[in-house]
């Protein structure tokens, strides 16, 4: 698979692309990239790329004219363009998923105050989010988007490291311990150390429910709708439900509680 970064700072992107786990596929071959400088594709000395909005404003746009060329110069329009910004789709790891089976993805990494709508019209099949909130860097943004799809192409992470992540399920990830057995006076649950591979399956299970509820119950809400959650799952969730109200309700009003939810 390859990454094409059409950027204003590549250095920035540069050094994402030359360590950790992509350093290393990119030396298998599995990952290829390229970085495009927008300014190279200025069309005077000083090399300027942005300029004020028509209607006023404030802030800079990146002009039409270099950054259509550098875009023209990838061949553009015969792949798959995604532009980063706060007003696009939300990133999911369903959309992760979608975009790491494309051959090659054109990133356009924003700066100021965005790019000219007539380069999202005639270029760009995408427009993607990381999140309800505005950044001055189109590159981090890009580079967010670029390492939730390239961990997924085959070879470059395990298929078993992947298989029990964050939202593979509509759950969240259940905790992890290491080396050594007790740190600080906490010890690493027992039952990881059991050998018993169905008990652990099932703690893990347990556990994740417990971080989806209370971090994410929209998630469970979710995995509902779509028919994820077993029967297993739905008895452990009732029996953490339980034990929370149990720990944190006084007897009064956990008898209160019980008696509305019959009602």
């Amino acid at each position: 698979m390859k990454f094409t970064v059409l950027t204003l700072f590549p250095d920035i992107v540069k050094a994402f692309f030359e360590n950790s786990i992509m350093a290393k596929a990119v030396d298998k071959e599995i990952i290829a990239y390229d970085l495009v400088n927008i300014r190279d594709f200025a069309l005077d000395k000083h090399q300027t790329c942005d300029d004020g909005t028509y209607g006023g404003g404030a802030g800079q746009l990146l002009m039409p004219g270099p950054l259509g060329k550098a875009l023209d110069s990838v061949q553009a329009r015969k792949k798959y363009v995604i532009y980063v910004t706060p007003s696009g789709k939300q990133l999911t790891q369903k959309v992760a998923e979608e975009l790491s089976h494309k051959d090659e993805l054109v990133f356009i990494c924003g700066r100021y105050e965005g790019i000219d709508q007539r380069i999202i019209d005639s270029y760009v099949d995408a427009e993607i989010s990381i999140g309800d909130y505005v950044m001055s860097s189109g590159e981090v943004a890009a580079t967010v988007v670029i390492d939730t799809v390239y961990r997924l192409v085959d070879g470059v992470i395990s298929h078993e490291s992947l298989e029990e992540e964050s939202y593979c399920d509509g759950l969240l990830e259940y905790p992890q311990y290491t080396r050594p057995e007790e740190y600080m006076g906490m010890k690493v649950p027992p039952v990881l150390l059991s050998g018993n591979h169905e008990e652990i399956r099932k703690w893990r299970l347990k556990k994740r429910l417990e971080k989806t509820l209370v971090n994410r119950p929209d998630l469970i809400a979710a995995a509902r709708l779509k028919g994820q959650l077993t029967e297993e799952a739905e008895k452990m969730i009732e029996e953490i439900t339980n034990q929370f109200f149990d720990k944190h309700l006084p007897k009064h009003k956990r008898r209160r509680f019980k008696k509305n939810e019959r009602d």
